[in-house]
């Protein structure tokens, strides 16, 4: 028989067995129930999620890729599009757990302690997961339910703030954090996590004093350990950025001796040594601190940052040189770092653009920037906007340079000026300039090399650029030389591609034999040779040997300067800048066509900053152009505001004028236009509308009157560039055919309301580029390509999906007008008049294309890019009095037709504009 022995029972297991068992009943209000409430929701829901909740903080803290060459923020938290990426998706399921504990809480533990706990909780969780709006919505419900209690209703607030900080509702947010810091106030205690997120909130608002001072509290009484190294990094960083460098080393270095994460430690020990040399003054010694750091293998993931940071120490001292061959190391070691290579590509650009005046150079390194650099970096939009602009201030740099070379060599005895561009273009090219870079190429192919692979310097004397010395502006010259004339020998006529018969005999009967006028086809070498000499022969035919060629040099000089002061000024906002260009401009060319436009922009860029010049230019401009438009807006600021109600009347006014033109009312023409005159005498629609009544004269009366009318025109107006040269073209055809206009009863005949022309007024034929005739490259097969096809082997083309920048047989300049409800028909015959006054000989089009909200006028066709852009330039300074519509309800571009027939709506067009960034 067996012997059982019983355990006696433990009475404390009993009594929680049946606590236990009494908390799943249905709860009711009492001590034992709201006790057993306590006991559950603080251990088996409160204690684990937040337990959770530090498990996932620290795994994210892991997670999350810092930019530590911008001030960090202040909490670790992700983007919303974080979560997708971490592993399995175990981040979600730890807070989705939270989430469910905490309406646990909520729903079977309603009578315990910890519902303020459970909101909180679920509000994290849905913050950490990116749902900012639901998770400042509990928040705020936490705030409003238990403000009495100061501790959590501070905490509700400070979350709250940081979810509309992330919904980026800053304005929101600030005025949260007011009041959460009126409640701290009160409360007496320091609690780190308000004071650090208020600290962010300066940041955010540049107002970093105050961050360094919301920070130090928040660093002293913090209990995590990784948000205490983290603000104190912050700190240094802010520090630094105020130009404490003491106290950012000593913050830096506290950094440095914690337990920080690897990649922190390292670099508060980067900036720690650089801030070091900075406050020694000691010169940068590449064997000492710094270059340890390269032999040290623990480092060799940052050896790109590394000589970054040598980089930018020598940048602070002003050795440029140095600075930018660090910057290229760093790139080439940044193999992995995607952003450091990019931004070191930056600072040679920087270095190349603003120390080196290398402008060319500059560019390069800024698209190699755009195309290292991901689209989505914070910085992508303002860089690819300096790129852009850098082209545009490139350009006249260049116009600046090749003026100034053209001159010198002027100078120079006409014996020696061949030679001398002889010896300037000898050296042959060495590459094609690109802006692509390879994976892992350090430097641009763009930038070009001796034959010993130094890099060859682009520039001469103190900073300014010689022409003829720099490679890449040579090269472009060449290639824009035969992209226009293609391989042509040094010879008579060598702009003609094909030449008349008569020509043919010319030469043979001269002395030259059959044999020699058939060319035979051209080896590489001796195409080469003839592109060499033709370009001799241009740049000689291009020497400004006389005074009118000398001042023709000199105005194109002066017209880039000011372009380039006013880019700075109105597009960039940079009035340092652009008063320094302005300054050169008056230090070259003391008197120039400009002064009384430079004077006012000087006034206005000095004013508040140095009242003294400011006035002294004010003076200049009163003194000197009294009745300009900027004396007159210097004494009336209210003048441009009447002017431009004065341009909106005369254009409405023009409308009335023309529509009357256009139903043949030509007796109410002459008597509005004889009004209008009389009533803005000075306006600059003063020759259109004297055109009118001439053409309108021209169909009442006999040719007598209208050539009275004409020929009071061109003496009244001779400086006008639309209707001047026009009505010289009409009084030449009118003299050829005198004896035939004499007979007519009426001077003008068979009228067409949309291009109104003289009878038998021949057209041209052919369509010919706007200067001179482009050849006909008998070399060239035209093959149908498409598009795609194109694309992905030109790896010079790009494109948006839409949009491509393919080269083109066509191009269109085209005016955008926002309105569709307006009227353009006088602005199409403006439009007309200055085509055919100014290109008779081209056969220009203008078309009318309407879109829901858009209307395009575009005139049709250009060869190539270049005759479109030499429209567009001579077009620029007149559109303002074609166009019978305000200014702000139209713009210009130019496109290619193939890109032109995609265009359907404002959307597209926008689309185009911000792919192609400048109009091209």
């Amino acid at each position: 028989m067996k012997n059982y022995i019983q355990p006696n029972l433990n009475p404390l297991l009993f009594c929680i067995s049946i606590l236990l068992l009494y908390g799943c009943i249905t709860p009711k209000d009492t001590a034992v129930s709201r006790k057993m409430q306590n006991l559950t929701a603080r251990y088996n829901y409160i204690y684990n999620s937040k337990v959770l909740l530090s498990e996932y903080n620290e795994d994210l803290a892991q997670t999350i890729q810092d930019d530590y060459e911008k001030i960090l923020p202040v909490y670790f938290d992700p983007a919303p599009q974080i979560d997708l990426v971490l592993t399995a998706g175990t981040a979600n399921k730890q807070l989705d757990e939270i989430i469910t504990k905490g309406q646990t809480v909520i729903n079977d533990k309603s009578f315990s302690n910890y519902i303020d706990d459970a909101y909180m909780l679920i509000g994290k969780a849905n913050y950490l997961k990116g749902n900012y709006f639901t998770a400042s919505e509990y928040f705020d419900y936490v705030a409003k339910t238990y403000k009495s209690d100061a501790k959590t209703f501070i905490m509700a607030m400070n979350w709250k703030a940081k979810s509309q900080m992330e919904l980026n509702h800053l304005a929101y947010a600030d005025k949260v954090l007011d009041t959460m810091l009126r409640a701290l106030s009160v409360y007496k205690k320091n609690l780190p996590e308000p004071l650090a997120t208020t600290a962010q909130m300066r940041i955010y608002q540049s107002r970093n004093i105050d961050a360094i001072n919301l920070l130090t509290p928040a660093i002293r009484t913090a209990d995590n350990k990784q948000l205490r190294i983290r603000w104190q990094y912050v700190l240094a960083q802010l520090q630094e950025k105020e130009n404490d460098p003491q106290n950012a080393f000593i913050t830096y270095t506290k950094v440095e001796n914690s337990n920080a994460p690897f990649e922190m430690y390292f670099h508060a020990n980067l900036r720690r040594i650089k801030l070091k040399a900075l406050i020694s003054g000691y010169k940068v010694n590449e064997d000492k601190e710094l270059l340890s750091l390269i032999k040290d293998d623990k480092n060799l993931d940052y050896i790109d940052q590394i000589y970054y940071q040598i980089g930018e120490l020598f940048s602070t001292e002003g050795n440029y040189k140095k600075a930018e061959e660090n910057y290229l190391k760093s790139a080439k070691a940044s193999t992995k770092n995607q952003n450091q290579k990019a931004l070191s590509f930056l600072k040679i650009a920087d270095l190349n653009f603003k120390q080196f005046s290398n402008y060319i150079k500059a560019k390069a390194y800024y698209d190699s920037t755009m195309t290292v650099l991901p689209k989505t970096h914070p910085d992508y939009a303002a860089i690819a906007k300096k790129a852009n602009n850098l082209q545009y201030l490139t350009d006249r740099y260049e116009v600046i340079s090749r003026e100034d070379t053209l001159q010198m060599i002027a100078k120079l005895p006409a014996w020696q000026r061949e030679a001398r561009i002889k010896l300037l273009l000898k050296k042959p090219l060495i590459g094609v300039p690109t802006t692509t870079i390879k994976e892992n190429q350090s430097l641009p192919t763009s930038i070009f090399q001796n034959d010993d692979n130094t890099l060859i310097n682009l520039t001469v004397g103190n900073g300014s650029k010689f022409y003829f010395n720099n490679t890449a502006a040579v090269s472009n010259g060449l290639a824009d030389f035969k992209k226009r004339w293609g391989n042509r020998p040094l010879e008579d006529n060598w702009r003609q591609s094909q030449r008349s018969s008569m020509q043919e005999s010319s030469e043979i009967l001269s002395g030259g034999d059959v044999a020699s006028v058939i060319k035979p086809i051209k080896t590489i070498d001796s195409a080469g040779k003839q592109n060499q000499t033709a370009l001799e022969k241009d740049y000689l035919a291009k020497l400004p040997i006389d005074s009118a060629m000398l001042a023709k040099s000199n105005q194109s000089i002066i017209d880039a300067y000011f372009e380039i002061a006013t880019f700075y000024q109105q597009e960039l906002n940079d009035k340092n800048e652009a008063n320094k260009v302005y300054l050169e401009l008056l230090n070259r060319y003391p008197e120039n066509n400009q002064l009384a436009a430079i004077y006012y922009s000087l006034y206005l860029n000095n004013n508040g900053v140095d009242q003294y010049k400011s006035n002294e230019y004010k003076q200049l401009v009163l003194t000197k152009f009294p009745n300009s438009d900027f004396a007159k807006t210097i004494l009336d600021p209210s003048y441009s505001i009447k002017k431009n109600n004065l341009e909106d009347a005369v254009n409405e006014n023009y409308n009335q004028v023309f529509n009357n033109y256009a139903k043949k009312d030509y007796q109410e023409v002459i008597k509005q236009t004889v009004s209008s005159l009389t009533d803005f005498p000075s306006n600059d629609l003063a020759p259109q509308y004297a055109y009118l009544k001439a053409i309108a004269v021209g169909r009442t009366a006999k040719v007598d009157a209208l050539l009275t009318e004409f020929n009071a025109i061109v003496k009244t107006y001779p400086e006008d560039k639309i209707i001047t040269p026009l009505v010289e073209d009409h009084l030449k055809y009118i003299a050829a055919n005198l004896a035939e206009f004499k007979q007519r009863k009426l001077a003008l005949i068979d009228f067409d309301s949309a291009e109104p022309r003289f009878v038998n007024q021949p057209k041209p034929q052919a369509k010919k580029p706007l200067e001179v005739a482009k050849p006909a490259d008998s070399t060239k097969i035209a093959v149908k390509v498409d598009v795609k096809d194109l694309i992905t082997e030109n790896a010079g083309v790009k494109t948006d999906g839409v949009f491509n920048n393919a080269t083109s047989d066509t191009y269109y300049y085209v005016i955008d007008v926002n309105d569709a409800s307006l009227t353009l028909t006088s602005s199409r015959f403006g439009l007309g008049q200055f085509n055919r006054g100014n290109y008779p000989d081209n056969d220009l089009v203008h078309k009318l294309i309407e879109f829901d909200n858009d209307q395009l006028i575009y005139v049709t066709s250009f060869v190539d890019l270049d005759d479109a852009k030499l429209y567009e330039s001579s077009i620029k300074d007149q559109l303002s009095k074609i166009m019978k519509v305000p200014a702000s309800n139209y713009r210009t571009f130019i496109i290619s037709k193939n890109n032109f027939e995609k265009l359907t709506d404002r959307k597209r067009i926008n689309q185009y504009l911000e792919f192609f960034k400048i109009g091209y």
